[in-house]
């Protein structure tokens, strides 16, 4: 055996994949039927994945993660063992994610997650465009055809979707903060002050918030909630160990590569919805001719060009455009590139952006980790999934929260420039929570004092 994480080494083990088609399933009624998963993941132009049990899983940690993932995934997709007739929307899969900072120490709330894991899962569902398909994949030197054919009539005999509507939300009963407002006047002004000395251009600071709820947490429900108001963004839910969930509903693609082809974007500035329409067109207006705003999106937008340099060719920029979700307003600007790199190497490329990790990159991760009063885990860094072939889509982990039980932790955070008001940004930061508070809320809930979520971090 290979000592790397316990992967078989690939002259000796071999990856079985057998596929069949079952009744057509929604991501939730897939989720209801099989129970707890180790990862979830649809996006608005892809189909969605669910995966049970782990054929291989590996981890990584340090500086290095992005290059370990992809070389110790590549030995256990060498070989596979799988019908020439198979559809390609079926294909073995890892999903997973990293941690924001590479000296991520996994303790605490995230106990159970490393700096970087993902998992191909023994049971992986795929569902979407009125198909439903059931792969089943095992690994190792005793993985076995009649094994993989048995549990797939295994799941095929008891797959029964379940379609039932959410359940009435939890409620919250009761929040905690992980930075106190007299705590976050003083970070802002002293990274405003380390802006203003020269040594930043931009930081991005985040908080948390710890929330008990009146019920257990349930995943189903959660991503049906989340898929019914956000239904343009990623969501995704990972599950490393038997432990806490990480789930979310992210509006920003961090890349995603199909072929040579790759898309990424930038998504930086950001206002409130509207009471009426007219208020609503004169907020995306304000987005538009604000020079702050302006200034504030075409930092990432340039910053992300530079660093498809050495990735990428025929890097193009689109036409810059409001972006309307359900609670806010941003500014976004498509960019399409050709690329021959595998997507970890693309994501290691592209992770932090500006918009969740500021300017210049080292000194902001300097500044972030100097500052933030929490741990910051997997929250804001690249989640999603890759194929053998090096395509793939990672999204940045934004309107995201970890939750065990009958407890959650949003996170949400602010680009902090050289004017900006403490107040206004503690404002921004509450607002944020919104798309996961309103997963579990219920009419009476007064929750916090925000109300609406989106932009940096």
């Amino acid at each position: 055996m290979d000592s790397r994480e316990g992967i078989a080494r690939a002259d000796t083990a071999r990856l079985v994949s057998r596929t069949v088609r079952l009744p057509d399933a929604s991501l939730t009624g897939v989720l209801r039927t099989l129970g707890r998963p180790n990862a979830v993941w649809t996006a608005p132009d892809e189909p969605g994945v669910v995966g049970y049990g782990a054929a291989a899983q590996v981890t990584a940690d340090g500086a290095e993660r992005f290059g370990a993932v992809r070389e110790r995934a590549d030995d256990v997709l060498a070989s596979p063992d799988r019908p020439a007739d198979a559809p390609a929307v079926a294909r073995p899969r890892f999903l997973g994610g990293f941690a924001f900072h590479d000296g991520h120490a996994g303790t605490g709330p995230w106990d159970g997650f490393p700096t970087a894991a993902f998992v191909l899962p023994h049971v992986q569902v795929v569902t979407g465009a009125g198909e439903t398909w059931l792969t089943v994949n095992a690994h190792g030197e005793n993985a076995s055809e009649s094994a993989v054919e048995r549990t797939l009539r295994d799941v095929t005999e008891r797959f029964a979707p379940d379609e039932r509507a959410a359940a009435s939300p939890p409620g919250v009963v009761a929040t905690e903060r992980t930075t106190s407002r007299a705590e976050w006047r003083e970070q802002v002004r002293a990274a405003t002050g380390r802006i203003r000395s020269g040594e930043l251009e931009k930081v991005v600071l985040a908080q948390a918030l710890d929330v008990t709820l009146g019920g257990a947490f349930s995943l189903p429900d959660a991503m049906a909630r989340l898929g019914d108001t956000y239904p343009s963004c990623f969501r995704f839910a990972l599950r490393p160990t038997d432990g806490a969930a990480f789930f979310g509903a992210s509006p920003e693609r961090l890349v995603t590569r199909d072929g040579d082809a790759l898309r990424t974007g930038a998504l930086a500035a950001t206002v409130g919805r509207g009471g009426t329409p007219d208020e609503d067109q004169q907020l995306a207006a304000d987005l538009r001719s604000s020079s702050k705003y302006r200034h504030e999106h075409e930092v990432v937008a340039e910053r992300i060009r530079d660093q498809l340099d050495d990735v990428a060719t025929a890097v193009e920029t689109g036409e810059r455009r409001v972006r309307k979700l359900e609670t806010v307003q941003h500014l976004f600007t498509p960019i399409t590139a050709s690329s021959d790199a595998h997507v970890l190497t693309l994501v290691e490329a592209l992770h932090p952006t500006p918009a969740v990790g500021g300017l210049p990159p080292d000194a902001a991760l300097r500044v972030i980790r100097e500052t933030e009063t929490f741990d910051r885990g997997w929250y804001a860094a690249p989640v999603g999934w890759f194929d053998r072939s090096g395509d793939g889509t990672f999204a940045v982990a934004l309107r995201s929260a970890l939750a065990d039980e009958t407890r959650v932790r949003p996170f949400a955070g602010a680009g902090i420039v050289a004017d900006s008001d403490p107040d206004t940004e503690w404002d921004e930061v509450q607002l944020k929570y919104r798309p996961i508070l309103d997963v579990f809320e219920d009419d009476g809930d007064d929750g916090t004092d925000a109300r609406s979520g989106g932009g940096d971090a």
